[in-house]
């Protein structure tokens, strides 16, 4: 019988991640934090490990010095146990000299390390969704359908279907039919699966699992003498219109990519809520991250309300509503703070001009994003921009209309940054 120690994970790493910048500035996008205390890559790392699959290997690429480290120091299996997360760098070869030029041609560079598992089911993961998710009942139903390809998909609105791949399934849940980020009226009017009308399409969450065998040959096979880059685009329509057996496993439980600054501001906001919809609180799947060993947070004299409060902070005589504060920011009195993320410190401690690693006395900020590291002197206000906001300064970044103060950054003592 198929066993979860047959499936070996890999998790890509991410490309270049401009749509997140400035936070990718400096980091691969797996390694943004995110509410308060995490980074985006303990998320598919935690649901393998939930999921009793331990044998995990992660794609990197692009600026993966700190996604290294996060996941070096973290993920430390005993001796005893046969699994562990390994990093699988892009690297030069005999065979190849280029980097990864798409997520298939990035396994396809790893497929010898896969090969060397003997693993017998690859499951195919990206590493910047948000989501709870056990994949061992996605890869129970791939064996009981007999598939070749699982994928995992979901309910899509009728008006976000241009930003998935979308699918159609037979009654059997067979895929038949599946175009990548389809906009044509006629092409869209063709794949509604679902009765819904406000969410009539199924779309692919980019969870994928192979029977080894069939994604090493697909992975080496040409087309007009081209080798197939991408999963969504290239190599499941390719095994759909070869009538190998690919399945959709839908899946209806909370699933964001954090693909934008928009959605990756509201979604860690979301997280502040009295019931958010996904939940961090659990103690039987929880998810993991580095061990720190700080003390709790100090909240003196404060007005806090829908607070989302990391460890090692200490807050005075301060208002906060609707925030995420990450591991060890200080925050000055008289400071009011709404609709904000700070993402918190590597140190504790102050910038050559004085500003405490977060943010100073009497400042009033809104609608931000504050990065690793960054230093808000006294004083200072931030407002967030129309919707449609986009501003690259020697200070600050706006996109979408939210202001973010880059890693690292000073803002001078009674700066002010509006519309």
């Amino acid at each position: 019988m198929p066993s979860r120690d047959d499936i070996i994970a890999v998790i890509l790493g991410g490309g270049r991640g401009t749509r997140l910048f400035p936070l990718t500035s400096e980091r691969a996008k797996p390694a943004v934090p995110i509410a308060g205390k995490y980074r985006l890559i303990d998320i598919p790392i935690s649901n393998c490990i939930n999921s009793g699959i331990y044998r995990i290997s992660v794609l990197t690429q692009f600026l993966s010095v700190s996604l290294h480290r996060h996941i070096t120091r973290t993920y430390v299996f005993d001796s005893f146990h046969q699994g562990g997360v390994q990093i699988w760098a892009a690297e030069q070869s005999p065979i190849t000299t280029d980097w990864y030029q798409g997520t298939a041609d990035a396994v396809r560079k790893q497929i010898q390390e896969i090969q060397s598992t003997r693993a017998k089911y690859v499951l195919i993961l990206a590493g910047d969704h948000l989501y709870r998710m056990d994949y061992g009942k996605m890869a129970q139903y791939h064996w009981d359908h007999g598939a070749d390809v699982t994928v995992a998909v979901q309910p899509v609105p009728k008006d976000e279907a241009f930003r998935f791949g979308i699918l159609k399934q037979d009654k059997n849940g067979e895929i038949t039919r599946f175009a990548e980020k389809p906009k044509d009226p006629n092409i869209l009017a063709d794949l509604v699966s679902l009765d819904d009308p406000a969410m009539p399409y199924l779309g692919s969450m980019g969870i994928y699992m192979f029977n080894t065998d069939v994604l090493v040959d697909v992975l080496q096979k040409e087309i007009d003498g081209k080798l197939f880059v991408d999963f969504g685009k290239d190599i499941i329509p390719y095994l759909i219109s070869a009538e190998s057996p690919v399945f959709g496993y839908q899946y209806e439980g909370y699933w964001r990519d954090i693909g934008t600054i928009r959605t990756f501001y509201q979604t860690n906001l979301e997280l502040t809520e009295d019931e958010p919809e996904i939940d961090f609180y659990d103690p039987e799947k929880p998810i993991y991250t580095h061990a720190r060993f700080l003390p709790g947070t100090r909240a003196i004299g404060c007005k806090l309300s829908r607070a989302l409060l990391a460890e090692g902070c200490t807050i005075r005589e301060a208002e906060i509503d609707h925030c995420v504060i990450g591991l060890r920011q200080q925050i000055g009195e008289g400071s009011v703070i709404k609709d904000t993320i700070m993402m918190g410190a590597d140190w504790y401690g102050v910038q050559r001009n004085g500003a405490p690693l977060g943010i100073g006395k009497n400042c009033n900020i809104q609608g931000a994003i504050i990065d690793k590291n960054a230093a808000i002197g006294d004083n200072v206000v931030i407002k967030p921009f129309p919707l449609d906001a986009n501003v690259d300064h020697a200070l600050y970044v706006v996109r979408d209309g939210i202001v973010v103060i880059p890693k690292n950054t000073t803002i001078p003592a009674g700066t002010v940054i509006q519309p």
